[in-house]
């Protein structure tokens, strides 16, 4: 053997026992586990300008649910439609309802 051998092999004999030692003083996972989803908590709660804004700004007598849901389906409706453009410059290009190859237009809102 020679002495680069040795010289480890020492050294692995002096560290092993020492960390296997030192091993059992080490209890980082309970402290780990009793904070676990405070950072996410607390950011949560960051976000959230008023916790008690349903307290202080009652809801008002209006439009029922119903007719709230009706109302937004209407104008999803009314943006799916595509509107009819009249291009002086676009003259026999496409058809009615974009079934031959037409124009497809973008809805204004950016969706």
């Amino acid at each position: 053997m020679t002495t680069r051998h040795i010289l480890f092999l020492r050294w692995a004999a002096l560290i092993a026992p020492a960390c296997a030692a030192l091993s059992g003083c080490l209890s980082s996972t309970p402290v780990w586990d009793s904070h676990f989803g405070q950072a996410v908590r607390t950011v949560t709660q960051a976000q959230i300008i008023d916790p008690d804004a349903a307290t202080h700004n009652p809801s008002v007598d209006g439009l029922d649910g119903k007719a709230a849901v009706a109302a937004m389906s209407n104008y999803n409706k009314s943006i799916q439609q595509a509107p009819q453009n009249s291009n002086a410059f676009v003259i026999g290009v496409g058809s009615n309802g974009n079934s031959g190859g037409g124009m497809l237009t973008a809805p204004s809102s950016g969706q």
